[in-house]
């Protein structure tokens, strides 16, 4: 097997020891190239490189949501294709890793590379589904190119906090999740929509939902993790499925008091409900649009700011072992 492992040297946790460590036993079951990345985007353009080159049987990531999710853009540039693109296998090394985790792999990336060296022994892998965002025919957003997601994207709120803590980041601060819980409550403190939400969902076939102040795309479950509890926005999320959304109408204090708690209570059986909350599972295509630029993210990558997205999920879109 021939395998290509794309490292991120800036990863929250990972050391030049653990990398070193990861690369011998990697290599001595395949033949290993690895390529440490060297500028935003170079991940991407090696997952292109290595699908484009027939002869990549398997591409490793060692990084955090971030590396997976350029690898899983570069894989996928010419679209999905079980029977030609390499094999994905992920090594967390990121400060929170929900995809890794998502796909049940330990948070450790020496126990996480023992399990994917016994996974390929036993010949395992699954084949996943995975978002597609793109700019919308019409709109001022129709030029955005396409996108793919791994485990989920957000228009507003969410990616406004996560814009703030990469602001943080680029001065020096360490993504932990103290960080995080500081700037959400600094973003609702300052949120202009927190009464009147400014999103509309449309759905073919389904009447528009109007006013949200809050909307969140999930792939999967869990959406994300605080430590090592696990946040369920969308329950029914599944890599099996289609893409669920969570739409809250009103970010009162109130409001966003009952629905973290239910966030931070969650579980695979219950997420946020009440009667400002929409949750809609398993959609195939659907837009938002908003009235106001709003922030827009993607595998918690802050991507700017977007007035229309429109969403795809596509089922059986790459293998990955596990």
């Amino acid at each position: 097997m021939r395998a290509l492992l794309v490292v991120n040297p800036a990863a929250t946790t990972t050391s030049a020891r653990t990398r070193d460590v990861l690369i011998h036993a990697l290599a001595s079951e395949m033949k290993l190239e690895a390529v440490t990345t060297e500028y935003r985007g170079h991940a991407r353009d090696l997952g292109r490189q290595a699908a484009e080159s027939g002869t990549i049987d398997l591409v490793v990531s060692l990084g955090g949501d971030g590396t997976v999710n350029e690898i899983v853009n570069g894989l996928l540039h010419n679209g999905p294709d079980l029977d030609v693109l390499p094999r994905l296998a992920v090594v967390p090394g990121g400060s929170t890793n929900v995809f890794a985790r998502a796909l049940g792999l330990p948070n450790d990336a020496v126990e996480a590379t023992g399990a994917i060296l016994d996974a390929l022994a036993n010949r395992t892998e699954r084949t996943v589904g995975l978002g597609l965002a793109s700019g919308t025919p019409g709109t001022e957003d129709e030029s955005a190119p396409g996108r793919w997601f791994t485990f989920c994207a957000g228009l507003g709120f969410d990616a406004s906090v996560i814009g703030r803590v990469e602001q943080k980041r680029e001065r020096g601060k360490r993504s932990t999740h103290a960080l995080y819980v500081r700037q959400v409550v600094r973003q609702f403190l300052e949120e202009p929509h927190r009464r009147h939400g400014t999103i509309t969902l449309e759905t073919p076939g389904h009447e528009p939902v109007t006013d949200l102040a809050l909307s969140i795309i999930s792939n999967t479950a869990p959406w994300t993790y605080l430590g090592n509890r696990p946040v369920y926005a969308s329950p029914a999320a599944s890599f099996d499925t289609g893409l669920d959304v969570l739409g809250l109408k009103r970010l009162s204090t109130s409001a966003v008091a009952r629905y973290g708690t239910q966030l931070l209570t969650s579980s695979p059986e219950k997420g946020p409900r009440g009667k400002h909350a929409v949750s809609l599972h398993d959609l195939t295509d659907f837009t938002l649009h908003s009235k106001a630029p709003l922030p827009f993210q993607m595998d918690g990558d802050h991507l700017g700011v977007r007035t229309s997205v429109t969403f795809t999920g596509v089922r059986r879109a790459l293998r990955v072992i596990v």
